[in-house]
């Protein structure tokens, strides 16, 4: 059998193996500890509403909480609360709030907003200056790499992977 089709293979094997696991794994990148909600924080505490209309992130603040999926988002005004809260879905980073090149190597990565990217109205972040370097050589691939490798591993424990 050749590297190319056992890879497959042995992917699918492994997210077989994982299906009876999904609702006890790492699927959010979240910050140590809970909110006073008692949910875990989101984005580190940064405002997803702001990666869209600033250069630069925006911490955002308790006072603006907003839940989705069990997860804590923090806002830096109510206006931003409301958009969120409006249709998360169009704020929240791909892959949980993972790195987009982890995911792509079928790794779970600390995503950090300082190295973020938005395709066609969606937040990637990355760890770091070199892996955002490293995925601007080639986005499309990265992208359809990690969104290929995600449901294998959204459940996946990060210790596992």
């Amino acid at each position: 059998m050749t590297y190319t089709r056992m890879v497959p293979t042995m992917a699918m094997a492994f997210s077989l193996a994982l299906a009876t696991a999904a609702f006890a794994a790492d699927e959010y990148n979240v910050a140590n500890g809970l909110t006073l909600n008692g949910n875990p924080l989101g984005m580190h505490g940064n405002d997803p509403v702001s990666m869209f209309e600033n250069a630069n992130p925006a911490q955002g603040d308790a006072a603006f909480t907003s839940s989705h999926d069990g997860i804590d988002y923090y806002f830096t005004s109510a206006e931003a609360q409301s958009m969120f809260d409006a249709d998360p879905a169009a704020y929240l980073p791909q892959f949980g709030g993972f790195c987009a090149f982890g995911v792509f190597l079928g790794k779970k990565l600390d995503g950090d907003v300082r190295y973020a990217d938005i395709v066609d109205g969606k937040l990637y972040l990355f760890v770091n200056a070199a892996v955002l370097a490293k995925y601007r050589e080639d986005p499309t691939a990265v992208i359809a790499g990690a969104d290929a490798k995600w449901p294998g591993i959204v459940n996946t424990p990060v210790s596992d992977l």
